[in-house]
């Protein structure tokens, strides 16, 4: 068959950097993060939380190909800021975000498992 193994998708080979970094050299304060073994999942929330910063012009994010298992997300801030610290205030405000999620849920699910 010429489809390739389905843990590709995710388990990231050995010698390759999960997240690498390539500053944009014609836009300044704009910059290139491609992700490894991740998909419009990650790009969209990661995206969408981008958007949320006061300090970011631009950020979007692509799937270069369907058997690449990767994604691209680029940024564009402004003065005040960098792609680098807009990207890791995101992941940062997306694990603190996940965490009360997290924390909601398995409250509920206590309170609810309690009337049982």
């Amino acid at each position: 068959m010429n489809a390739p193994d389905r843990y590709e998708r995710f388990v990231v080979p050995e010698g390759t950097k999960k997240v690498s970094y390539e500053r944009d050299t014609k836009i300044i304060n704009a910059a290139s993060f491609t992700i490894e073994r991740e998909d419009h999942t990650i790009g969209n929330i990661l995206r969408m939380q981008l958007h949320r910063d006061e300090n970011v012009l631009f950020a979007g994010y692509k799937l270069p190909h369907p058997l690449q298992y990767k994604i691209i997300v680029r940024i564009h801030t402004t003065s005040q800021s960098s792609p680098m610290q807009a990207y890791n205030q995101a992941i940062n405000d997306l694990d603190k975000e996940l965490d009360h999620l997290k924390n909601v849920f398995e409250a509920e699910v206590a309170k609810h498992s309690r009337d049982f």
